[in-house]
């Protein structure tokens, strides 16, 4: 049984007789079945019932036994899919579902989801409609792009582009390039799956345009660029030079796509962060480029294929792209986003990625300061609190080696903060077991027998506030739902 749901028998020295469920059942308030519905309580009654039989020993009172069908019933209602505070200090975290939306995408969203919507359906003409017309105007203008298609991650964006035009053909790739990322993503796996053959050029850590020159033959389908996204090759390194890199791909007659993994459409350097290619300067050196639409981008979960009109032309006719192809609500999102880009000026303010990214470490540290002591209050008798200064990470590939200047509340775990495991260690890692257990899960990074909250990503502090309260009632979750 799960501790939400444990039963304590009375110490009366009198044993009970087991209730029936017609009993206990029948004797529940009227508003409490309401809640759960008669049949769904009667099992839960059961499932306890069950449980109390196999454990033996004393029988509860009723009311403990209905409470405790209660805790079955609130945990299983509970959403498996739930909002969390991340104060892990990484902005863009995969775990955590990266990219924040903003309210706009936000009501775009719901607005087509509960009402039908003219996903492939042209108002003009009256006739079938092309789902990607929805974003790709907004796309091509934001990128210098002449076409693009969406599909439902870049991951995906590569394999339709792979597939689309190099089929049985040589993929030419620098060997530093050849990248892993999360998920055990491999491109050499990705060109299997895609019917290509990886044609291998240069060295880990220098590849000469003389060497993209030896490999492009007659068997060649495509060169390709792959950002390095999760690592950094420094040292003794070299690269071709991407334009010298393009000419020659457009004297072979051989299209050049680039995986910028990411993908920005701003210049990151112009809102004090570190540079990072954007897709317009990508495909000023490139014929094709893909990129994410919920990492630096700032959007939905998707993948853009952007270029050339005829390349993109081929990648939306291939029979993946139906298989790979996205929803009204990534749409609905994708388009409300790029609208924001269309007014640089208010960028900032109305995207939280870039908001996030770039709040002022001094902003930080005194909000850090301010919470602290209703912190401390909150874990009282679990945890003391300090702040400290810590480092942030974009996240999600973007930028691997970059990091941000941050501040972070700091829990140190008190000796007697109640039952757990022994040593600091354990102690830790039983607060951060009680914090995940929260009504709002809160997401940190242990550091030093810590539990270290960067509060970059934190702009709700009162619901973080309301949601720590929680901690010194250990059964408020289930207890906050209809209950007996």
């Amino acid at each position: 049984m799960s501790s939400s749901a444990q039963i304590h028998p009375s110490a009366a020295g009198t044993p009970r007789r087991m209730p029936s469920v017609e009993r206990l059942v029948g004797s529940t308030a009227a508003a409490d079945l309401e809640a759960y519905g008669r049949t769904a309580f009667t099992d839960a009654i059961r499932a306890v019932l069950a449980d109390l039989r196999a454990a033996g020993g004393p029988v509860p009172d009723e009311p403990e036994i209905r409470a405790a069908a209660c805790a079955r019933l609130a945990a299983a209602r509970r959403p498996s899919l739930r909002p969390v505070f991340n104060l892990t200090g990484t902005v863009l975290h995969t775990n955590l579902g990266r990219a924040l939306l903003p309210r706009s995408a936000a009501d775009a969203v719901a607005a087509v989801m509960v009402q039908a919507s003219n996903l492939e359906f042209d108002l003009g003409t009256g006739a079938r409609g092309e789902r990607d017309d929805h974003v790709e105007g907004l796309i091509c203008r934001l990128s210098g792009a002449e076409a693009a298609v969406v599909v439902n991650n870049n991951a995906a964006a590569v394999l339709l582009v792979l597939n689309a035009l190099a089929m049985r053909k040589e993929v030419v790739v620098s060997r530093g390039e050849l990248v892993e990322i999360g998920g055990s993503f491999r491109v050499p796996d990705v060109m299997i799956r895609a019917g290509c053959r990886l044609r291998e050029v240069g060295t880990t850590n220098r590849t000469h345009l003389g060497d993209y020159a030896e490999a492009i033959g007659p068997r060649t389908g495509l060169v390709m660029k792959v950002h390095p996204s999760n690592y950094a090759i420094a040292g003794f390194t070299a690269a071709a030079d991407p334009a010298a890199l393009h000419a020659l791909c457009r004297e072979r007659g051989v299209p050049l796509a680039d995986d910028l993994g990411s993908g920005s459409l701003v210049d990151l350097t112009a809102y004090g962060l570190p540079a990072e290619p954007t897709v317009r300067a990508a495909l000023a050196r490139a014929d094709v480029v893909t990129f994410s639409g919920d990492k630096l981008l700032g959007a939905v979960q998707c993948g853009i294929v952007a270029g050339r009109k005829d390349l993109i032309a081929r990648v939306r006719k291939n029979p993946l792209k139906r298989a790979l192809r996205v929803d009204k609500m990534t749409y609905a999102a994708l388009e409300a986003v790029l609208r924001l880009y269309l007014h640089p000026e208010r960028l900032r303010a109305e995207l939280p990625t870039l908001r996030l990214l770039t709040r002022d470490r001094a902003a930080i540290a005194e909000q850090a300061e301010r919470l602290a002591p209703a912190v401390a209050q909150r874990l009282a008798g679990s945890a003391t609190v300090s702040v400290a200064a810590c480092i942030s990470q974009i996240g999600s590939g973007a930028l691997p080696v970059e990091t941000l200047p941050s501040a972070a509340l700091v829990l140190h775990p008190d000796p007697g903060g109640g039952p757990g495991r022994r040593g600091a260690g354990g102690r830790c890692k039983r607060l951060a077991e009680r914090l995940r257990g929260l009504p709002i899960p809160v997401i940190g990074r242990i550091t030093d027998d810590t539990i270290v909250l960067d509060l970059r990503t934190l702009e709700d502090e009162t619901g973080l506030l309301d949601t720590l309260a929680a901690l010194a009632s250990p059964n408020s979750e289930s207890r906050s739902q209809p209950g007996c």
